[in-house]
């Protein structure tokens, strides 16, 4: 049977015969140029789907007549990467890590190659800038706990801190002495030290304890953090013991800190590098952190 075909009254056009609330649907065509752009795209689909991987089929997938893969072009394309930095990976095995601070070419390329390495493998614990935080050392200033020469500090990478390796700048397990858990020192003792700490940095403490306590550091820290607490690499001293006359502090220097610190002692790890990453990516990691800002 033949539909009664309805004109809108208004612009003339046919209406498609559904209607809601007293509103009629208008049967207005789609725009040609809309179609033919859409019959452009099947077309296209299709043969995208000829010339290109396209189809799964359970644990593979078309090929398509060109054979391309995006895995093998990333492939290529790191491969390429690798050749190009080849004769640059090359010198900085073959030369310490002094030699490349002053190759102007290598030290660009160690720089970009350091950098990545310290964000992927550092920053979680020093900071992206090398700023530190509570129990992780700044890298970006001039206190050094086993020296901030670049020599110095491929060594502390290549070996760690209390690391499993036979070179590691301290014994596992050995760290600051606990002078309170291990009763050398009397809680008294502890708060007379702790204050004269707080006097050397010219923060507030008590003159009568801080005089007491300079008797307890000249007998129990001298040693270790120097006559003046000027930290043990200024002293000449190879334990790793940090200056105490500092802005900056690994755990804190207020007297609450101190007390804890100088009570339970503090051991500090940090792997050796050499277990996960190559000499070369080492050398440039160490003049990447020497150039932070810090460093001798």
């Amino acid at each position: 049977m033949a539909r009664n075909i309805e004109k809108d009254a208004l612009s003339g056009v046919e209406t498609t015969g559904h209607e809601w609330d007293g509103l009629k649907e208008l049967n207005n065509p789609l725009p040609k140029w809309w179609l033919y752009i859409f019959y452009v795209c099947i077309a296209w689909s299709i043969v995208y789907y000829v010339l290109y991987p396209a189809w799964p089929l359970g644990k593979t997938y078309t090929k398509g007549l060109l054979g391309w893969s995006m895995r093998q072009e990333i492939a290529d394309n790191m491969a390429a990467a690798k050749a190009g930095q080849a004769k640059y990976l090359t010198a900085i095995a073959a030369k310490s890590v002094d030699e490349i601070q002053k190759d102007k070419d290598l030290l660009s390329f160690a720089m970009a190659g350091g950098r990545s390495v310290f964000n992927e493998n550092c920053a979680a614990c020093h900071g992206a800038g090398g700023q530190g935080a509570k129990g992780f050392p700044t890298l970006a200033d001039d206190v050094w706990l086993w020296g901030g020469t670049t020599a110095d500090i491929y060594k502390t990478i290549q070996h760690g801190i209390r690391a499993d390796d036979g070179d590691t700048r301290a014994t596992v397990g050995v760290g600051m002495t606990a002078f309170g858990k291990d009763g050398i020192l009397t809680k008294e003792q502890i708060d007379q030290v702790s204050d004269y700490i707080l006097s050397l940095n010219k923060k507030p403490a008590d003159a009568a304890k801080a005089a007491a306590g300079a008797k307890v550091f000249e007998e129990n820290c001298v040693a270790c953090h120097g006559d003046k607490a000027q930290g043990s690499v200024a002293a000449g001293i190879e334990v790793g013991a940090p200056p105490l006359v500092q802005a900056n502090w690994i755990y804190g220097g207020d007297k609450a800190t101190l007390v804890e610190t100088i009570t339970n002692g503090r051991a500090g790890v940090m792997p050796a590098w050499t277990k996960r990453l190559d000499d070369a990516t080492i050398k440039q990691l160490a003049v990447y952190v020497h150039n932070l800002g810090g460093g001798k």
